[in-house]
């Protein structure tokens, strides 16, 4: 059964360039199966014991992603994942990846791999660090490959991820020196991914924090969105520090969060994480370690 069928949370999208709302569209992740009693370990954390037992306030929930198995009204700070605004359940297991092998590229996606493990795919604009990201959460470098010209990945690259899930790292877009028809045809073949693998657990949205918000991240999470395709935003190269009159990436953050509010009536999870200190690759791995072992059960 799908996760994004099992899973059930709304979500309002305004057109970036219209301040009219759109229709709602449903955002629909319905779990049916009976929560389990199975309780897992939680991340350390350096927490006083008075926030340890303090439930968080009902405005300050309203922006959390809650994952199933959790009580709302029961979340406490040491709950939520640092850098970001998940809460870990009970389903949050063994995180850790021991062995990753690359399966396929494809150029199609009725070409990928027929299976039934859980995927994970890796979506964000040329440029925005999804590589360094995959080499970071795996610890290795050489994983998916690094190149200082973007728009490198244009085929659909399937990982096996300790021989029970998968990483698929998919072609970035937006990249201004790509041709227009590579462009577009990238753009087509990952929509068709989207819209036709049953066991796509979550998206995970790259969003560059080096930088302001972009209107064509914008463009994506809303397609994402109006497709009932569940997403995470990963927020990419939160250690950097613009010189100049650039923001800081607290400063995007900031703004891009404010999208979020705006555009969501339940905000997606989101997270901070850095491919060069290591910012929030334990966390995001937790994160989706809780997002996999429900789907499996």
């Amino acid at each position: 059964m799908l996760l994004r069928n099992r899973l059930q949370f709304t979500s309002i999208f305004l057109s970036p360039s219209s301040s009219a709302p759109l229709k709602p569209q449903p955002f629909t992740l319905t779990f049916r199966t009976p929560l389990s009693n199975t309780t897992n370990p939680k991340p350390t954390r350096h927490v006083s014991a008075a926030s340890k037992t303090t439930p968080i306030l009902e405005k300050d929930r309203s922006v959390l992603f809650v994952p199933p198995g959790v009580d709302p009204d029961e979340v406490t700070q040491d709950m939520v994942l640092p850098g970001s605004n998940i809460v870990i359940g009970p389903y949050a297991g063994d995180s850790k990846i021991k062995e990753v092998v690359f399966v396929k590229s494809s150029s199609r996606a009725k070409d990928c791999p027929k299976h039934d493990r859980p995927e994970f795919a890796i979506l964000g604009r040329s440029n925005v660090g999804k590589s360094s990201l995959i080499n970071a959460l795996v610890r290795k470098k050489d994983v998916a490959l690094t190149s200082k010209k973007p728009g490198k990945t244009k085929l659909i690259n399937h990982f096996l991820v300790n021989k029970s899930w998968y990483f698929v790292d998919l072609p970035g877009y937006g990249f201004a020196k790509a041709p227009e028809a590579a462009r577009m045809d990238w753009s087509a073949f990952t929509k068709g991914f989207f819209l036709n693998r049953d066991n796509l657990v979550t998206v995970l949205l790259l969003v560059d924090a080096s930088v302001p918000p972009q209107r064509i991240d914008l463009d994506c999470a809303n397609w994402l969105g109006r497709n009932n395709i569940p997403l995470t935003f990963v927020f990419t190269k939160c250690d950097k520090m613009k010189g100049g009159k650039g923001k800081r990436p607290d400063e995007n953050l900031r703004d891009f969060k404010q999208f979020i509010t705006e555009n969501y009536k339940q905000h997606p999870p989101w997270i901070m994480t850095s491919s060069v200190t290591g910012l929030g690759r334990d966390e995001l791995l937790l994160h989706m370690s809780q997002l996999r072992n429900y789907w499996d059960q």
